[in-house]
């Protein structure tokens, strides 16, 4: 006890003294490895941004290690493997409190393959440095048949001196999906925790996941995925609330922020957040939960798809779909995918043709190549649906995705938007960022018939034109004053739709705009040289007359 004077009085301070639990409970959250001691000065220490000012050859190397992985490796291997992290969560998880005795443990797989050597060891260190020992089983590495020399005996030498890292080869290229049930095929930890190959742990990552998977077997949870920049290797975290997955009428996966219903069914800040979809890279399941589900499907190559699949097949099959906002795992997102994905509309399509029912038409129409895809057979996948008795897609939409638009796709009202006057010229969305939808222009351009960027559709009912390729969904909003359509989001359901997206599509083939009173003409010579739809008074003009084209689209 201290005893101090303040002002003639004197005050006794009495100091927490650890009970033998505490301590008991310190040793259980032991490492297997500890860090090495903090350097401040350190490149990329505390996840700072590392930015070199190179020249001459220095900096060639720095663009061909870019261009070997989309990846800056040059910086990444400046960086320490073992740096420390800024804290990231919210600061009500530093007071929970784990039974370590009773918690599950885990085996970490991570498939790679021509991964770079810093990224892919310090994922692996750090694993090591925030993964209490008694809980980490061992880490799982599978090599997915990697031609890179210092893949082989160097990487082979490094493990062989870290606890409770496994290496293992596959025979030949596999893909994602099979890389990681190659790994899970050897795993003893009552857990699978599948990590990507360039990745970091925050402190605290790997207890909230173990404890939900404990309280309820039949979850799948994932970590909130914190950003590290690809350049600078700068963590960037995930500030505010953390987002949900969701995907559009593409397969395509997008990111949302967590819905008014879902924050209301939530306890705390801190209580997990049902999601419809995950990113894919990163989640723990039950092992016995995985193979009761099917694990992954097999029939799907290198990777893309496959998350959509599993989280349609999780919801589905009688499980949750959760994120942690306690489990903080940092990802370096590169620049652009390292090598190729030629069988991910392949996946895609396996996953509409297992799950979506009826739905699959809305993935069909606006990929219409997907209809000539080679997809393998999904016999036993759709066998697997019926086992377990799951639920249909209708449910999956009404329940777990309430959110999302479901397009009419009314016949003759949806396709490609032809002009008859300019008769080879489509209605065109094609905005240069994919995570800003909104704000730009309709164009013109030639009919290719791949729907996509060309896929528009009519509603009769609220008179709007939508591309609703992606999610959320965009509407064409004609601008009274240059005259032009751009694409803004859709109104909610039940709201008033305004009178800038409202066109009647009239007997006669026009579109006609309410608020403006006119109609909307092809124009082939606009202020910036590009062909695009544009609002004028109407007339008889055959570039005013319009029909949508299923064929193709």
């Amino acid at each position: 006890m201290n005893v101090s004077r303040e002002g003639g009085r004197e005050t006794r301070c009495r100091r927490e003294v650890p009970t033998e639990q505490d301590i008991a409970n310190e040793m259980l959250k032991k490492p297997v490895y500890d860090k090495p001691q903090l350097d401040l000065n350190a490149l990329g220490e505390m996840g700072r941004a590392v930015k070199l000012n190179l020249v001459g050859e220095e900096k060639k190397k720095e663009e061909e290690s870019i261009n070997k992985h989309q990846i800056n490796t040059y910086v990444s291997d400046l960086v320490s493997l073992h740096r420390s992290l800024p804290e990231r969560w919210n600061p009500l998880c530093k007071d929970q409190k784990y039974d370590y005795r009773s918690l599950p443990s885990t085996s970490v797989v991570i498939a790679f393959y021509n991964e770079a050597w810093s990224t892919l060891l310090r994922t692996v260190h750090s694993v090591l440095e925030t993964s209490p020992d008694r809980l980490l089983r061992e880490v799982v590495l599978v090599d997915d048949y990697s031609d890179r020399a210092h893949l082989k005996e160097p990487l082979e030498n490094y493990v062989s001196n870290l606890k409770k890292v496994h290496l293992i080869r596959a025979r030949k290229r596999e893909g994602l999906v099979r890389a990681r049930l190659l790994g899970a095929s050897i795993a003893t930890g009552d857990v699978l925790t599948f990590l990507d190959c360039h990745c970091e742990c925050h402190k605290g990552w790997l207890e909230p996941l173990l404890d939900r998977i404990k309280e309820e077997p039949s979850a799948v949870v994932c970590p909130v995925i914190d950003v590290i920049d690809w350049n600078t290797f700068q963590y960037l975290g995930n500030p505010g609330e953390p987002q949900i997955g969701g995907f559009d009428w593409r397969l395509v996966f997008t990111w949302h922020s967590v819905p008014e219903y879902e924050q209301q069914r939530r306890r705390s800040a801190i209580d997990v957040i049902r999601s419809p979809t995950m990113a894919g890279g990163l989640f723990a399941v039950s092992k016995n939960y995985f193979h009761y589900l099917g694990t992954y499907d097999t029939g799907m190559e290198v990777w893309g798809g496959e998350n959509l699949e599993f989280s349609f097949r999780i919801w589905q099959c009688g499980g949750s779909l959760e994120i942690h906002p306690c489990s903080h795992v940092g990802h370096v997102f590169p620049k652009k995918a390292p090598y190729s994905r030629s069988k991910a509309l392949a996946n895609s399509v396996r996953a509409a043709e297992v799950w979506m029912d009826d739905y699959k038409e809305l993935y069909y129409h606006r990929n219409p190549h997907a209809r000539l895809e080679a997809f393998g057979d999904v016999t036993d996948r759709r066998r697997l649906r019926t086992q377990l008795g799951c639920k249909d897609f209708k449910w999956y939409l009404e329940n777990i995705y309430p959110d999302i638009h479901v397009p009419e796709d009314s016949p003759g009202m949806f396709g490609m938007l032809k002009n008859r006057g300019m008769s080879s010229y489509c209605f065109d969305y094609n905005p240069p960022d994919d995570h800003n939808l909104v704000g730009h222009r309709i164009i013109l351009y030639p009919c290719h018939g791949m729907g996509q960027n060309q896929f528009f559709e009519y509603s009769n009912e609220s008179r709007e034109i939508r591309y609703n390729t992606r999610e959320p969904a965009g509407c064409a909003v004609g601008d009274a004053v240059s005259n032009y359509l751009t694409v803004h989001l859709c109104r909610k359901p039940r709201q008033t739709v305004p009178q800038d997206q409202k066109f009647v599509l009239r007997e006669d083939d026009t579109f006609f705009h309410v608020m403006t009173q006119k109609c909307v003409q092809a124009v082939d010579k606009t202020d910036n040289g590009t062909p695009a739809p544009a609002l004028r008074p109407c007339s008889d003009h055959a570039n005013q007359k319009w029909f949508f084209e299923e064929r193709g689209a």
